[in-house]
């Protein structure tokens, strides 16, 4: 009977503690979600500037295009078109890091999940255990009781 309360109060510490490790894994799935928001608002926010990047530098093409006779204008449009190509490479690889991020946190978020439904499923087969333990503990009681008053009536 010692050995049925014993394995009852292990498995209630079980459960709780499996339900402290699912909140956990909860919150954390939560913060990943977030991050993944937010990657894909910089994401957008990135693109839009890309695209205002190659309009400006389809801006100034056209202007070096029509202003090739003056050759003080035209270097220094040069100049700023090799400044724009390069903003416009930096930004090309701030989006490609930005969608690397975003698909690891994807990644991420997607393990946390099959994470938290395996430790939901461990915690409900933990839940019958312990119910099942209950209802034996409460059955060898009732017996035990019943065995005591046979024997006080004897």
């Amino acid at each position: 009977m010692q050995q049925l309360r014993n394995e009852a109060d292990a498995s209630a510490a079980r459960v709780d503690e499996l339900t402290a490790k699912v909140k956990t894994l909860e919150q954390e799935n939560l913060a990943k979600e977030q991050e993944i928001t937010s990657l894909t608002h910089k994401n957008q926010t990135m693109e839009t500037e890309l695209e205002d990047l190659h309009g400006r530098h389809g801006d100034l093409k056209k202007e070096i295009d029509l202003n090739g006779r003056n050759s003080t204008q035209n270097e220094s449009l040069q100049r700023r078109l090799q400044i724009l190509e390069e903003e416009a490479e930096e930004a090309d690889k701030n989006l490609r890091e930005t969608n690397d991020k975003l698909r690891q946190t994807d990644v991420k978020a997607g393990h946390y999940e099959r994470k938290v439904q395996a430790l939901e499923s461990a915690r409900d087969q933990w839940e019958e255990k312990y119910e099942e333990m209950a209802k034996n503990y409460a059955k060898v009681k009732k017996d035990l009781e019943d065995f005591q008053i046979e024997i006080g009536n004897m």
